[in-house]
């Protein structure tokens, strides 16, 4: 038997991986025979074939087609940089993605991942959202995000970077699951979010470093996606949406699907309105997905510690703020409001943003915080 306790050794582990068809599943699977990945690698051919799924192809592979060169590069890549790795043997393992049929084997991470993280929420969505999608995808993160629930979403163009940038600067943390080397950003525009999140959550894959970003990556990728999270949120999506493998593999690991409702007749809302018909949790209002979440309707508001006003406000800062709370205003409303231009208002409300005070959301949005 395996003696639970035994890690098995970075080396040997990344090695088996290099091998051709011996994915993760096969590996565990290994791994509850023998007690470390070198001794896999060092057993012979004819014990090796006695564990089922291994046939004599496979336990030839086990012995010979591993890559030591890329073993050593790995290990060097880390060695120089701030990447991190956790195994699926690690009591620090994310727990409700080991819960998973098909969990990493290793997964590689720049940031911190944290106990709370497991009260988390995914939320994904086409890459060209509407400016409903945007004000929604922001509302809901933000809802969820003061009831301390952390955001997980794929760092995508559209809906996923507008779920990053929100919980961020909710004051909230989020987690970036990549469908590359944790090491590249892609796409390249989100340089500014793959380099903040770290500071809020953490950016993580299971793809080794340097693995650039293949569209055959990003299905494997989704499951990860899913598989942090106690349930999925489709915002907008297509009929062919990679929203919708995530929304899948959520049903597929047993957790919640939630979908926005959307107009019927744009194509971003078809995937998501078929959802709701297939059975997803129509979602209004944040209460929709922690009504449904056991280990989220006991989650009360967090508190948010009262921000002293600066006492330097200008007259027209005050003016702003009292205009503004937790429901998104319009620029125009408050140029209207406030009988200024939209130039002067847009000035002020740069300045109470960079105080922590007002947040900008898609569309001329804004939120007081």
């Amino acid at each position: 038997m395996k003696n639970q306790d035994a890690v098995p050794e970075l080396y040997d582990l990344l090695y088996l991986l290099t091998i051709p068809n011996i994915g993760p599943g096969r590996i565990r699977k290994l791994m509850q025979v023998f007690r470390t990945a070198e001794e896999i690698r060092k057993a012979p051919v004819q014990q090796l074939i006695q564990i089922e799924g291994i046939d004599y192809k496979l336990a030839e592979q086990l012995k010979t087609n591993g890559d030591p060169r890329l073993v050593d590069e790995q290990l060097k890549r880390l060695e120089n940089s701030d990447i991190r790795y956790l195994t699926i043997w690690d009591s620090d393992y994310p727990p409700l993605l080991k819960r998973i049929p098909d969990p990493p084997i290793v997964l590689f991470y720049k940031g911190e991942l944290k106990p709370n993280h497991r009260q988390a929420v995914a939320i994904v969505g086409t890459r060209t959202p509407s400016s409903y999608g945007k004000v929604v995808t922001s509302e809901l993160t933000r809802q969820l995000i003061a009831h301390g629930v952390t955001i997980v979403s794929g760092m995508a163009r559209g809906v996923d970077a507008i779920a990053h940038h929100t919980a961020i600067q909710s004051g909230g943390e989020t987690l970036a699951v990549l469908g590359n080397g944790v090491d590249r950003c892609y796409p390249p525009e989100n340089r500014s979010l793959y380099e903040r999140i770290p500071r809020h959550g953490a950016v993580l894959s299971e793809f080794f470093l340097g693995t650039a970003p293949d569209a055959a990556n990003f299905p494997r990728r989704n499951r990860i996606i899913s598989g942090l999270a106690l349930g999925t949120l489709v915002v907008e999506a297509g009929e062919r949406s990679g929203a919708l493998i995530t929304a899948l593999y959520a049903l597929n690991h047993n957790r919640e699907v939630f979908a926005v409702p959307g107009n019927i007749t744009s194509p971003r809302s078809r995937g998501t309105n078929r959802l709701i018909q297939q059975g997803a949790k129509l979602v209004q209002t944040v209460e929709d997905i922690l009504e449904e979440i056991t280990e989220l309707k006991e989650q009360q508001p967090v508190s948010a510690h009262e921000r002293k006003i600066p006492e330097n406000l200008t007259e027209l800062e005050r003016r702003i703020l009292n205009l503004l709370s937790g429901n998104p205003v319009h620029i125009d409303r408050l140029v209207l409001e406030l009988k200024e231009s939209p130039a002067v208002i847009l000035s002020e409300l740069l300045t109470l943003e960079l105080m922590g005070l007002v947040q900008q959301l898609p569309g001329k949005m804004f939120v007081r915080l």
